[in-house]
């Protein structure tokens, strides 16, 4: 049996990182995430492009933007939606993710779904690099390795 799988090593690939600017505090702790591992897997720092955009809401148009101008091998979506009294979280967490899906779907080029979505600032603060390690480093590396995989389904 033979096995297909994308590798670590993200040398030469090109990224844009969509960050969100709502709930920055939690949002550049997931940035810091995402660079180190772009370091750390070979991916070189001008071949990253960091782009703030408002909130959550307007992440998946912003990303299908990116993911369809063909200058970026994929899109790394960055943000933190907290749960409220009110039932805003359902409608800017479900339209973030499903739109992010969306445009992976639409133009092929992965599309990373990094927009923690908690209860409560407690579990923000441990998914951003505390407990629960870094959903940004975590994403990053998921675009690496998505990028390499795909190369070997082409």
């Amino acid at each position: 049996m033979k096995e297909i799988r994308g590798g670590k090593n993200g040398a030469g690939q090109r990224h844009a990182v969509l960050v969100t600017q709502w709930n920055d505090f939690i949002v550049n702790r997931l940035l810091d995430g995402a660079q180190g591992a772009f370091e750390d897997h070979g991916v070189a720092a001008e071949d990253v492009q960091v782009i703030r955009i408002p909130g959550a809401y307007e992440i998946g148009a912003a990303a299908k933007k990116l993911a369809a101008s063909g200058r970026y091998d994929a899109v790394v979506c960055l943000g933190c939606v907290i749960r409220g009294a009110t039932a805003h979280f359902d409608y800017v967490a479900g339209t973030a993710a499903r739109l992010i899906a969306q445009a992976a779907y639409d133009t092929g080029v992965p599309v990373i779904f990094g927009v923690i979505t908690t209860e409560n600032i407690e579990q923000a603060i441990e998914r951003a690099g505390t407990k629960a390690g870094n959903k940004g480093y975590e994403a990053a590396a998921t675009a690496i390795e998505m990028v390499n995989l795909y190369q070997h389904l082409s």
